[in-house]
Order: structure tokens, then sequence, then C-alpha cells
């Protein structure tokens, strides 16, 4: 007789719930951890996760497997194996986990995805920063549909993407893993990026939930301090679009704790915010060893019996990487009543529904494909357009483009190498740097190779000669303190690091004209030499791809159109700050540092000019529930084919809480030929204007506004007042979160 949770037509969560019924409390916590093969040998190299080694234990999967399991911990990511290799392992692996429970249910699996599927000859597409400075969420949304389609097909069911933290400190060293120091830009590409990956039916997991970037002095895991109105209006937006509008089926839970509470033990995080109000219906999933730091970080319990209690109880649902804490610890505890084991049939109803879903409960395994190609020329080619529109020329005095026979001088540390485009968390970088001599198993142009390929009738020279240095400067990344930038690799300051800044010196003080290239996972403190370079270039680490698509910003045929996600600053010092300052955090006369920004958010050139009409609008007055429409038109008036990317800032006046002088609402590429023109709509509703009271309700109230059409958030180019009218409004998760915006 056929079950309900074997009827592959009847709803998942029938399924589920039907399944869960026939359970034994084993087989139920069975479907709360992972086991991480692999991780646990003397010979695995350095931790790729925090406290790997002191944490992570031998597992016996014979003991363990009759259970069953609920994920399978990176079996790409772990070590290299060829791709093809890796799919039939996997395929072996799960059918002998199916074969072990008596249910046949396989486990989960799941992989990173940062910068493309975190696997051994995978295209490396460029760090979410890039993402972000591309300001083209439809581009990063195929990105995530081709990674996601190329995880699919070997066997992959989650992946632990994207990264949605907004930067508050870019001195921390995971700022090259965000999208940039906004909320709407952050939400909109983030949003993009999942709707990319679910379409490909990979689960999209946002983290970190929520405050792991606004740690104190910007330290990986440090204490977070901030307010209920910051965490409103700056940290959870991006959470809230990505659930509501991008149907994320997981969310993890950040390492840090908010004003003493851990992320992993907050029931009104995990539960009331994201479930109760939201309506998230999907899987909490633990950081790794996230669990684990609620005893051993946190303080919080005495054992990992209690860990797992506080956790389940706030609303995880998986213990990832492995089993320390949801395995016999919460057994034990479930059998001696104390604890519910309603709590555990609640997070493995969970579990078992999104099983169902991925076709896990449907009894038959896929077979592995024979022959895998993870870096095809379609993925290539689309890690090479979000490098291309990545790029940031940040400044030029006319010496770009390179004049097509110049003797020029490529010189810096990174120069000639190819690390200096991939990020903390690609393949080469998180893994392959621990086991010497392996290939990269992709191929990734350095800046000299790719410019001695773009401009085949120019002089390479090493330094006399040379018309123009090119200089090659950044970070390495690399995991907790290998690296500077990256996990874990945090800096006290905004200093070019390795004394790299001497050199940019040395360079210029030889009168010939220098470019500075720079290849980062953050922003850095460029005043020192205002004024005294020829052009900045600004990459941040923009994949395999990279290099071709410097060479091509430095020669020409690429026209620049990528503009800055977080702001570049003056001095290395008066950290943390970013563009969203009230008007007492921009400089004035009661202090002494100034931190107004060299390169302000959304700043970025081109080969070609714009010029920007006045702008029309519907009305100038509109309800407190209303919306008008802001139109304007923009025209190409140099001589090259160009992208300018339109930004649309709220200016408030006057709040009852202070607010930021200007924040991004919406934004919009707009490619044109030479002489041509386009219209810009921007759907303005007055739900934008909404902010967060000391209460902790939202409101929209009447009164002044102003929108500013700007080229980044210190440009404005044009302003339009407008005034809300009416009863002051009180607003929740359901309003309108950014600007629709057409071009036409």
């Amino acid at each position: 007789m056929t079950r309900p949770w074997q009827d592959p037509t009847l709803p998942a969560g029938i399924r589920a719930a039907d399944l869960l019924a026939l359970m034994t409390l084993e087989e139920k916590l069975a479907q709360l951890y992972a086991v991480w093969p692999g991780s646990e040998t003397s010979d695995a190299g350095e931790d790729v996760a925090p406290l790997q080694h002191e944490v992570s234990e031998h597992i016996d999967l014979d003991t363990l497997l009759p259970y069953g399991l609920g994920q399978l911990t990176r079996p790409f990511g772990t070590a290299p194996v060829e791709p093809a290799t890796g799919a039939a392992e996997l395929a072996r692996t799960q059918a002998r986990i199916a074969a072990a429970n008596r249910f046949g249910i396989p486990a989960v699996a799941h992989e990173e995805c940062l910068t493309g599927f975190t696997a051994w000859g995978a295209t490396v597409f460029p760090t979410p920063l890039a993402w972000g400075a591309s300001f083209d969420p439809a581009l990063v949304g195929r990105a995530a549909e081709l990674i996601g389609g190329s995880m699919r097909a070997v066997g992959i069911h989650q992946g632990l993407s994207p990264v949605l933290d907004v930067v508050r400190d870019p001195r921390w060293g995971r700022t090259e893993e965000t999208i940039g120091e906004d909320p709407c830009l952050v939400a909109t590409i983030g949003t993009a990026y999942v709707r990319g990956l679910e379409s490909a039916g990979i689960v999209a997991t946002l983290k970190h939930f929520a405050g792991y970037s606004a740690s104190r002095g910007a330290r990986n895991h440090a204490p977070v301090s901030i307010g209920p109105r910051e965490l409103a209006d700056v940290i959870l937006p991006p959470f809230e679009m990505a659930v509501r509008d991008g149907g994320a089926r997981s969310v993890m839970a950040a390492y840090t704790d908010t004003d003493g509470v851990p992320a992993h033990a907050d029931p009104w995080l995990l539960t009331e915010l994201l479930r109760d109000t939201w309506g998230f219906t999907g899987t909490v999933v633990a950081d790794y060893f996230g669990v684990s730091f609620v005893e051993l970080s946190h303080r919080l319990a005495a054992s990992p019996a209690q860990a797992a209690a506080l956790a389940l109880a706030a609303g995880v649902d998986v213990e990832l990487p492995g089993v320390r804490c949801f395995g016999p610890p919460l057994r034990d505890a479930v059998r001696a009543g104390a604890v519910p084991e309603a709590l555990v049939d609640r997070a493995a109803l969970r579990v078992l529904t999104q099983k169902a879903e991925l076709g896990l409960l449907d009894g038959a395994l896929p077979e592995p494909p024979a022959s895998v190609d993870l870096d095809p020329p379609d993925m290539r080619a689309v890690a090479r357009q979000l490098a291309e529109e990545s790029i940031v020329l940040l400044a030029n005095d006319g010496t770009l483009p390179l004049r097509p026979g110049a003797r020029v001088a490529v010189v810096g540390p990174l120069a000639d190498d190819p690390a200096a485009m991939l990020g903390c968390y690609t393949f080469p970088r998180h893994v392959g740097v621990e086991h010497p001599g392996l290939p990269m198993g992709i191929d990734v142009p350095t800046v000299r190779e790719a410019l001695r390929a773009e401009l085949p009738r120019a002089r390479f020279t090493e330094t006399a000669e040379a018309d123009v240095y090119v200089a090659v400067l950044g970070d390495r990344s690399g995991l907790f303190g290998r690296g500077t930038s990256g996990e874990g690799c945090d800096a006290a300051d905004l200093t070019l690091p390795d004394g790299q800044g001497d050199l940019l010196d040395e360079l210029i003080a030889t009168g010939t004209p220098v470019v500075l290239v720079l290849l980062t996972g953050r922003p850095y403190a460029l005043g020192r030499w205002a004024g005294r370079l020829a052009a900045v270039v600004q990459g941040f680490f923009p994949g395999q791809e990279g290099g071709p698509a410097v060479a091509g910003v430095l020669s020409g045929r690429v026209n620049p159109s990528g503009r800055l996600p977080v702001s570049v600053p003056y001095g290395p010092g008066a950290q943390p700050w970013t563009y969203l300052a009230p008007p007492l955090g921009q400089r004035g006369e009661a202090s002494t540092i100034d931190p107004t920004p060299l390169y302000a958010f959304g700043h970025g050139l081109s080969y070609t000019s714009f010029a920007w009409d006045e702008p029309e609008t519907d009305t100038a007055e509109l309800p407190t529930d209303g919306e008008t429409t802001l139109r304007l038109t923009v025209r190409n008036t140099g001589p090259r084919t160009g992208t300018e990317v339109v930004q649309l800032y709220l200016h408030d006046p006057v709040a009852r809480v202070t607010r930021p002088v200007v924040r991004l609402i919406g934004y919009a590429r707009v490619p044109l030929d030479p002489g041509a023109s386009a219209e810009v709509r921007f759907t303005f509703h007055a739900d934008l204007a909404s902010y967060t009271l000391a209460q902790g309700h939202r409101i929209v109230e009447p009164g002044v506004l102003e929108l500013r059409l700007a080229a980044s958030s210190g440009d404005v180019r044009r302003r339009v007042a407008l005034t809300l009218t009416g009863a002051e409004r009180t607003v929740d998760h359901r309003r309108r979160l950014v600007c629709e915006v057409q071009v036409k």
C-alpha cells in the first residue's frame, strides 16, 4: 500500500507530515544534522571554517546512517575532485544513505556558490562586491541561473549564497563577500541572485541573518551593538526582499550576538520576525559550528545539549556542518524531558517538506552525468560580461584609454598573478591553496598577459623607456589570517596592504604617468595620491575573466560602466562610516575628522559624456499611500557608445528621528549609442519614505521630500520636490521596498 508521503502528486507539506508521523525520535533528529566527510582528517590542511579542526569529530557512518541523514556537507568543496568523478562519488554516497534508512531518503547536498560553484574546474565569477559595482540585477540573476544549473547537474540541492550583509565598516575581512554599503543595492542585486539560483532548482540560502557585518571594530565574530532602527532600516531590508520577492527557501543564522543575544539563540529574530511576521516557510540552517559556538564562544550553554536546546527553540532547524549538538546530546535531552519533542517535530517537518519539494521523497535517485563541464563557454561569457560591467574608473586625466602603440610598463606585485582576480570563496583560494602543485583547473589570465593580448602594437618594457606605468596593486584573498582580505582577514585601517603605497610613491616620483589598477576585496584610502595619478581603475576580485576585463578598460575596448558599491575613503582612519550618515555624521565644525570620502558611493567615470534633461513628474503632491512617476531623459553627448547609471536618492529634510542625508531608492543602467537618448521612468511610492521610530514601528508621515537624481551619492544632477499629504500611516513588511524602473 502506498502511503501519502510516497505520492508525488500530493502537496509537499502533506507528504512530510505523513512521513514524520512514522518516524522515531532518532529518525527525526537525523534529518536535523549533517556530516562533513573529510573535514576531520589530519591532512585536510588549514581550516576553511572557524575552529574546524577543534570542533570536528570522527563520525561512524555505519552507526549513523540507519536513522537517515539531513544534509551532506560540501562534497565538491572540501578537496579537489574531477567533476565527473565527484558527481559519481556523490551519487554512490546518496545511494548508500538511502539504502541504509528504512524510508530510502537521501540527504540534501549543499555547497558554497558565492563566486560560482566552489568546485575544482568550475567557472569563477566576480565576487559579490563586483556584482554591486555592476548595478545590474538582471545580469547577476543570469549568472546565478547558470551557477545553479551547473550545481544541480552534479547532484547539489542547496547553495550557501548570497551574502546579504550590508557593509558598515569596510575594514571587515568579509567585505569582499558583500554586495555593498547600501541596503537598496544589496537587496535588489541579492534578490536577483536568489531568483536565478532558485529558478535552477537550487535552494538559495540567505546569510548571515542578521547583523554580522556590523560587528565592533570590524572584527570577525565580534559583538554587534547596533540599535533597533539601524537593524530595521539598514540590515534587514535585503533579507525582507529576498524572502518576500525572491522566494528564498533557506536562511543561515549569523555567528554574532546583537546586544548580547546570539543569532543562533534568538527566537525573536528566527521565529517571531522571520516566520511569524515575514511568513518565511523554509529552513533555518546554522552557520558552520554556530550551534556549538552558543556553548563554546557565547557561553550561553554549559554543554552541547543545552546549546542544541537554545538553538532549536529559537528556530534553527539544521545543524551544519556536522552532528555535535543535534545528535546524541539533543536525543538524550529530549528523552530526559529537558527539550520538548514538539520542537524536534517542528524542525523535522520543515526539513522533510523541503526534501519533498526537491524530489528527495520520490524514491528513484538520478544517475550521475557521464561527463561534466563546469566551465563551459556560456558561463565564461557571462563571467566576462559581469567582470567588464563591474570595473570602475575612479579618475582619469585623459591618459586612458592607452594609445595602441604606447610604451607600457606593467608593474606591481599583482601584475602577473592570477590569484589577484580571485576572492576567498573561490575554489583555488579556498581549498586549492592547501594542495601544492594542484593545477588551478581554469584559465585565469593576469593583467599583464591580458593587456599584451589587448594591445598587440604596444611596446611592453620593464621601466626606463615607458610612456606610462600600469601599477597593479591590491589584496591577496585568504582565510583566517592567510590573506589581506577574506573571512578572518580584518584590517586595522584602510592603508594599502604590504607597503604597496611606498611602491606607488616611487613610481610617481619618476615623473612618468602612473595608472593605478586596484584588485581588492575592500576599498582602500587613496587620498595620499589624490591628483597625482594619471588614472585609477578599481576592480573587486573580478574573477577568472577579470584580467581581460581590466585590459579592455585600459585599452578602451570596454567603456567602463561600473559604479562604486562602497565609498572610497580619503584617509585610512576615521572609520567606520558609510554614506548613509545623518547630518552630524557629515563633515562639520564639531570635529577635526572629515569623513567625506575621496570617491562617493555610486561614483564611476566613462569614456563618453552624458546630458540629463530636466525631470518631470505626474504630480508634486501625493497622499501618504500614493505613488507618482518620475521621468528623466538621458542623452549620450560623447563620441563612444556607453552606459550611464542613473541613481535616485531620497532626501527627507525633517523627520522624527535622525535620518541619512540621502539614501538610494532606485537606479537604472542606460546603454546609449553616440547621439542617442532614452527616457528613464521611476515609479516612486510613498512607502519608500518610511522609516522606523524609536517604538519600533515604521511610519510614512506627511511632509516635504526631495527626490535627487544623481550620478553618485555626492553628485546630484537634478532635484524634484514632493509633498506627502494626508494622515500618517503605519506600514509593515508588505510595504513597497524599491522603485520600479523602466528605460525606454
